[in-house]
């Protein structure tokens, strides 16, 4: 019986054990298409997602991940009103009209204008009467008589034929009104009275992002993490817009979680990811019991997480993904495979065992978009990062680490009395998102020409592998000289 368990027990495989193999192709790099489904309501442009961590995503990183085509995931170690304000701040982040319009009154004087163009650091201002708008003033307007004549009223040297544009006005129509009026900037207007307004310059700001992700209302793409039994806060951030809901604990195999999760998704309106799993029997049994919109699978592979060793609790995450898929599949359940990612190959290999889309956390930690300071360690640029199971992340924040490991512990001890299943490190600076994102999708997009896959769908079908002993991996890195000059998509700095 119990011999059994290990005579018969199946081999699992990570990705260090295949290699993709090259298939016949007329496929170009340039020419893949990386759309892909994250949720059942949601396509991103890019298969990444920035994962749930508070050394990874708040909203700087959220907004840069959407802006590339992808998704961040705004982790909950912190109150629920925080987070909702982060949340809100990815939502309002690229918001074209701007809502507190900075007026004046055509019975000011030009020195008073100017004064709050000063104070608002603001180039030109509305001239309103009464709630219309009469006119517009700029600094070029008032320069030339600022010496000479700054105590005449603005209703003298204001521009009165004003160019408005109405609320349902589209950003490229916008665009093209101000060029044919020669204006910087458009009032918006309803029923004579100013709303807002609109620039130029947050007009191509916006058009400098053509892979962004955005919803309905023209607003980025953003998910946000709950725990399994905080149906307050999944409704808190519903409420703020979050289009993603995710529920972030370790091990989402419960009845009791299944139970939670069908009741969260019967009171929120945005998708909801369950996760995290390992298994296509957890797949199973979370699909029968809740109407869930994606997975999350991965128990142990992140480079922070000492699950595997403290629990000994695990499957290697090539087959975790695989299994996961084969049964999400059938029903329409995309799958993000979390964690072990090192490299874009192993973008590459989680895709082509199933998933839909990749969840990365050290890999974005470190950049310039992620929470915390850099810091300087040998001369070299670093920045924090650590598992949400670290003692750092349990008892910091909201220790929202403690129930994501089924841990509650009070009393004047209670952080001696934790079981961490995570650690606490730095890793080296990368620079901005856009940067590692860049050298991800290039890999990726490689890795699909090699094995004559367009888009995902065909990566699924196409690609095969082959598996490799160790001196294989030997042989498949750098070998035999000594780097001089790192690879941006290859680093070579390891801290011992």
């Amino acid at each position: 019986m119990f011999s059994d368990k290990l005579n018969k027990a199946p081999e699992g495989y990570t990705f260090d054990d295949f290699l993709l193999v090259p298939s016949i192709s007329n496929i170009e790099p340039k020419d893949v298409e990386t759309k892909t489904k994250v949720s059942r309501n949601f396509n991103i442009n890019i298969p990444v997602v920035s994962s749930a961590m508070d050394t990874v995503t708040e909203a700087e990183m959220a907004i840069a991940m959407a802006q590339e085509g992808g998704l961040g995931v705004i982790h909950r170690n912190m109150t629920i009103k925080e987070q909702v304000a982060e949340v809100k701040k990815v939502k309002h982040s690229e918001d074209l009209t701007i809502k507190d319009v900075i007026t004046t009154s055509p019975e000011n004087s030009i020195y008073e204008a100017n004064v709050i163009m000063d104070m608002e650091e603001v180039s030109g201002l509305p001239v309103v009467d009464n709630g219309r708008v009469v006119g517009i003033i700029s600094r070029r307007d008032i320069k030339p008589i600022m010496n000479s004549d700054a105590q005449k009223k603005v209703r003298e040297f204001m521009t009165e034929e004003v160019v408005t544009i109405a609320e349902s006005t589209s950003p490229e129509e916008a665009l093209d009104i101000a060029y044919e009026n020669k204006v910087e900037r458009l009032p918006v207007v309803k029923d004579d009275r100013i709303v807002g307004i609109v620039t130029i310059r947050d007009i191509l700001e916006r058009k400098m992002h053509p892979n962004a992700v955005r919803d309905e209302d023209g607003r980025f793409l953003v998910a946000a993490a709950t725990g399994p039994f905080d149906l307050e806060r999944a409704m808190a951030l519903d409420q703020a817009g979050a289009d993603i809901i995710a529920i972030d604990v370790a091990h989402a195999h419960k009845p009791s979680i299944i139970k939670s999760a069908k009741k969260m998704k019967e009171n929120i309106n945005a998708d909801l990811l369950v996760g995290n799993i390992a298994t296509g029997e957890a797949a199973e049994a979370i699909i029968s019991g809740a109407d869930i919109d994606g997975f999350k699978v991965g128990i142990g592979p992140g480079s922070i997480c000492t699950t595997r060793i403290i629990a000994g609790v695990g499957v290697p995450q090539l087959t975790a993904i695989s299994s996961v898929a084969d049964v999400a599949k059938e029903h329409g359940v995309p799958v993000i495979g979390d964690g072990g990612l090192r490299y874009s190959g192993d973008v590459a290999k989680a895709i082509a065992v199933g998933a839909d889309s990749v969840m990365v956390g050290s890999l974005m930690a470190g950049t310039t978009e992620s929470p915390g300071e850099v810091v300087i360690m040998n001369g070299r640029k670093f920045k924090q990062y650590r598992g949400m199971g670290s003692l750092g992340a349990m008892t910091g924040g909201s220790g929202a680490g403690t129930d994501r490991y089924f841990q509650e512990v009070k009393g004047p001890m209670k952080h001696a009395k934790l079981v961490p299943e995570g650690v606490e490190g730095v890793v080296p600076f990368k620079g901005p998102v856009n940067e590692v994102i860049f050298q991800l999708m290039g890999g990726l997009k490689a890795s699909m020409g090699y094995c004559g896959a367009s888009n995902i769908s065909q990566m699924w079908e196409k690609a095969k592998f082959v598996r490799i002993t160790t001196s294989g991996m030997t042989e498949s890195h750098p070998h035999d000289l000594t780097i001089t000059n790192e690879s941006p998509n290859y680093p070579t700095t390891r801290l011992m």
